[in-house]
């Protein structure tokens, strides 16, 4: 279905830039003899703010209000950048196409195509810094503008090819299939694009990822749980370097090294995608250290797509998941959302109102903060 609907929208941006140029060519009658000056910036700008618009929502399906407010930077961003794209495109294939100038219209025609291809890469790249946690990590975002960029060019390179066996094939028709050319051509060109974005989207980021619940809002003295000196924290090392959280927060650079670490509710962190991960209140094996609980309560195993819950022969009774504690010491195959309880020495297992303990829900795909 996720497929279907970036394709959709592709085609739908694509149709869409031609009639809206359309209506100011034939209807308003501006700048008639220099029709790509008008078509290409029209196209560009719904392919891109399409693009755009299509990748917040289908990501986030469930969550229509809050899109309709992150989507306005990254919209208006995508409007900037067609539009300035398409009329370089249109300007320079205007120029080009001028008799003076000996350059194949194949030529010209690829030029503008891959240019306006590469603007709908930028913008879809560029403004995902603006929609998802996930582009607070300047790695991660350097990675997916280049791969945006460079796989929307090769979708319009290869719409060009496929617009000229069009144009090869309505030469051989009666004039009038002629004017279908142009509207064809653009939905080639969506229809590409749409399945390009299909394809570099689809896949999540990060497989692995907990996502900190009930028990990490409890911080302080105040709290009485543990000290300021003593709170939940990742201890990211050589065996874990990729232990750390999908935020913003944790790129900055005015933040202290303890603050970095600390666990807060509604924080996500990011697991290797191969490894074994302790959980416990040793300071220095832990990868994930929670006050009060046991030395050693469990360890997360990840292997690919696939993750195991090993809890410590002495303490099972510690763990719980989606609610039910352990009955024996046996390993747990997680799934996607399965709620994973770390309970602490002093909780009290008669009295369910007093247990003390710390909630997260593990995923096997990327879930954003954002969302």
């Amino acid at each position: 279905m996720r497929a279907y609907l970036y394709i959709l929208a592709g085609i739908t941006s694509g149709l869409l830039g031609w009639n809206i140029g359309q209506l100011f060519l034939c209807d308003c009658g501006i700048l008639k003899s220099f029709p790509e000056i008008v078509l290409f910036p029209c196209v560009a700008i719904s392919l891109a703010v399409g693009s755009v618009a299509n990748e917040i929502f289908v990501s986030n399906p469930t969550r229509p209000k809050l899109n309709l407010r992150i989507v306005r930077i990254p919209l208006l961003i995508a409007l900037g950048v067609g539009l300035v794209s398409g009329l370089v495109a249109g300007g320079i294939s205007q120029i080009l196409f001028a008799p003076q100038i000996k350059v194949s219209a194949v030529i010209v025609r690829v030029f503008g195509w891959l240019v306006v291809g590469a603007s709908v890469g930028f913008a879809e790249g560029f403004s995902w810094r603006w929609h998802s946690m996930e582009a607070g990590d300047p790695k991660r975002f350097r990675t997916r503008l280049f791969l945006s960029v460079f796989a929307a060019s090769v979708a319009s390179l290869v719409a060009a090819g496929l617009f000229e066996l069009v144009r090869q094939f309505l030469g051989t028709m009666p004039p009038e299939f002629k004017s279908y050319e142009d509207p064809i051509g653009f939905a080639v060109l969506g229809f590409c694009l749409g399945t390009t974005f299909a394809i570099t989207n689809a896949s999540p980021s990060y497989l692995p990822a907990l996502r900190a619940g009930k028990g990490f809002e409890y911080k302080g003295e105040d709290y009485g749980l543990y000290s300021n000196l003593d709170y939940p924290r990742i201890n990211p090392d050589k065996y874990a370097a990729e232990l750390k959280f999908i935020s913003y927060r944790s790129q900055s650079r005015f933040q202290e090294e303890s603050a970095l670490q600390q666990v807060e509710e509604g924080l996500s962190i990011k697991l290797p995608k191969q490894g074994r991960l302790h959980v416990g209140s040793a300071e220095k094996t832990s990868h994930i250290f929670l006050p009060r609980i046991p030395l050693h309560v469990a360890d997360i195993e990840i292997k690919g797509k696939e993750a195991k819950l090993y809890p410590n022969p002495r303490f099972y009774n510690k763990v719980a998941v989606n609610g039910q504690r352990l009955p024996a010491q046996r390993d747990t195959s997680l799934k996607h959302n399965d709620v994973l309880t770390f309970f602490t020495l002093d909780d009290d297992d008669d009295d369910a109102e007093a247990a003390k303990y710390y909630r997260m829900v593990f995923y096997n795909r990327f879930f954003d903060p954002m969302a």
